[in-house]
């Protein structure tokens, strides 16, 4: 957990100044007791009602500068504790972004955000109790016990024999809930990934009439969670009756061992009362120093949660300047003449322990052409096109682009030059213009419409009454299928890619609509290096070349009319959409 204390290095002035005015405040309330064992021997006991007004006076002076030192610790507090979670969490959200897929898939999009929001307002709040209580609670206790030893050492040994026990039960209670607290976090990403999945699939659950099941699910997600919050619960609540259970004790040790004395002539009737008041001052603050145990607890849960994210090593990184200098020179040396993308043997696994999804696959692509890419699912053809913009990094071999390997791009120099429509269209909150200008923040208005045009956009746009600024509600929902992936494929064709990859990004167009958006591509895409992923052989029959996948191995390549001669996984795809006989006039 003190690791994060660095978020808190701007807010220094806060963390020092925060605690010393609290500390002030501690001071002038441990003076407290003291006045009054004044006041009832010298005031009361005198019958001097001038001392009675003149102390009392005092005291409400020092009551009042103590409020006052109070609230200038609780804005510091404020400050720093705000400040202190923003900066986590800009952080946190900074370095979520530069994850590749294979560590945000460990993680999971549900405990990402739960680390993100829950885990951060935990360290939140543990960072204002420490500025306001850390200091004080200890401070009190400390203080109470040495101004009740200058009041009456033999009392203050009943104190000091209570302060061993307390220890005992703090070490018990944090030794058995810090373990239950973690599990209550793991438990808590759970609830959030089936709350995830129930309200982004709400329209399959019902069109499923599975809502009952849903439900059920999701009550033993929460019966699970709820009985982890009790059993900690049950541990946590003990902390405070024992400890006023000790200190109660300890106050009635001090009654008896004090009326002993009072009776001696030993001790005055106001020194009781103020070691009374200590004592009791002592029990608020154990109470408060078990609170604080409590929230630290659960804060240094989430702290490792935290630094489990921050302490993860993107997989994907930019290379070393002097890395990327070698590969420039050996770029250069290959000349102009070099392909567009280039695999060399290239083997990539999404788990070191399980198959390979691609194996040992070794292709050239030319500038310009259009390659087709098409096998049966599960075959590799996303996973193939997801190493191009270097989503994941391959297992073995390399992987070239303009003769240089892509992991001695800049990866915003590599994803600059490609760009890729994704099997799930998913749109932003704003407007069609703003989604689609989401490929380049430049673009024109006339570029907006031009993509639309090519992407088959621009026809249901205009008929809206708002078209281009036609607001678009969250992940598109407003939107149909076919139109959602029409503004997914402008968004990529309006930065003017080297690379355009449409990863079975027209599987919701009508077979017309498709045909006249890859014929719009082919027109406007002179010297652009286009990869058409998919299942259907009409999408990619027309292709300069076309790359068979079967089992993460190629299985073919070649034009339409090769593969129809020499390929049988591909004749076997044939054969699967259209008859032998339409097959064949293909």
């Amino acid at each position: 957990m003190f690791r994060l204390a660095v978020f808190l290095k701007p807010y220094k002035k806060e963390s020092i100044l925060g605690p010393l005015f609290k500390l002030v405040e501690a001071i002038l309330e441990l003076f407290l007791p003291t006045i009054v064992a004044l006041i009832v021997n010298h005031g009361i006991g005198g019958n001097d009602i001038t001392y009675v007004w003149k102390m009392g006076g005092l005291m409400v002076a020092m009551s009042i500068l103590g409020f006052g030192s109070s609230l200038i610790c609780q804005y510091y507090a404020a400050r720093a504790s705000q400040g202190f979670g923003t900066t986590l969490r800009n952080t946190l959200f900074r370095h979520v972004s530069t994850l590749s897929y294979a560590e945000i898939d460990r993680f999971g999009t549900p405990s990402l955000i739960n680390r993100i929001t829950n885990d951060v307002n935990q360290m939140q709040v543990a960072v204002a109790m420490l500025i306001r209580l850390v200091i004080r609670a200890p401070f009190i206790c400390i203080g109470a016990i040495i101004m009740s030893m200058l009041l009456d050492f033999r009392l203050s040994l009943i104190l000091l024999a209570a302060t061993p026990l307390f220890a005992i039960i703090l070490y018990l209670i944090i030794t058995k809930t810090a373990p239950v607290y973690r599990l209550y976090q793991k438990k808590l990403d759970k609830i959030a990934v089936v709350l995830s999945e129930n309200l982004s699939g709400v329209r399959v659950i019902r069109a499923f009439a599975k809502r009952r099941a849903e439900k059920e699910r999701f009550r033993e997600a929460s019966d699970d969670i709820t009985a982890t919050a009790i059993r900690v619960g049950r541990v946590s609540a003990l902390l405070s009756p024992v400890t006023t259970v000790v200190v109660n004790g300890a106050i009635i040790a001090i009654l008896w061992v004090g009326g002993i004395h009072i009776n001696a002539g030993t001790l005055s009737s106001g020194e009781i009362i103020a070691f009374i008041n200590y004592v009791t001052q002592i029990l608020l603050a154990l109470i408060v120093v078990s609170n604080l145990i409590i929230l630290f607890t659960k804060a240094a849960s989430s702290a490792g949660r935290i630094n489990e994210v921050l302490d993860t090593v993107p997989s994907i990184a930019d290379p070393e300047s002097e890395k990327r200098k070698q590969s420039a020179v050996a770029k250069v040396e290959e000349g102009n003449d070099c392909p567009v993308v280039e695999f060399d043997h290239v083997t990539f696994g999404y788990s070191p322990t399980g198959d390979p999804a691609l194996t040992d696959v070794s292709l050239k692509i030319m500038r310009g052409q259009t390659v087709g890419i098409i096998g049966g699912t599960g075959s590799g053809k996303s996973t193939f096109v997801n190493l191009i913009p270097r989503f994941y990094d391959a297992t073995s071999g390399r992987i070239l682009i303009n003769g240089m390997n892509v992991q001695d791009y800049r990866l915003h120099e590599l994803r600059g030059k490609i760009g890729i429509v994704p099997q799930k269209a998913l749109l932003f909150t704003g407007t069609i213009a703003d989604n689609i200008r989401w490929g380049n923040e430049l673009a024109s208005d006339e570029e907006i419409k031009r993509a639309a045009v090519i992407a088959q956009a621009d026809e249901f746009i205009s008929k809206m009454p708002e078209g281009y600024q036609t607001p678009v509600s969250r992940g598109g929902l407003n939107l149909s299928g076919g139109q959602k992936q029409r503004l997914t494929i402008a968004r990529a064709i309006v930065a003017n890619p080297d690379i355009l990859i449409l990863d079975d990004s027209s599987s919701a167009l009508d077979y017309a609509t498709d045909a006249a958006l890859r014929r719009s591509i082919r027109e406007n895409s002179q010297g652009m290096t286009v990869f058409l992923v998919s299942q259907r052989v009409s999408t990619v029959q027309q292709a300069d070349k076309i790359i068979v996948f079967e089992d993460g191995r190629i299985a073919g390549i070649g034009t339409d009319a090769e593969l129809k001669r020499d390929s049988s996984v591909y004749q076997e795809i044939c054969r699967s959409q259209v008859t032998n006989e339409e097959a064949g006039q293909q």
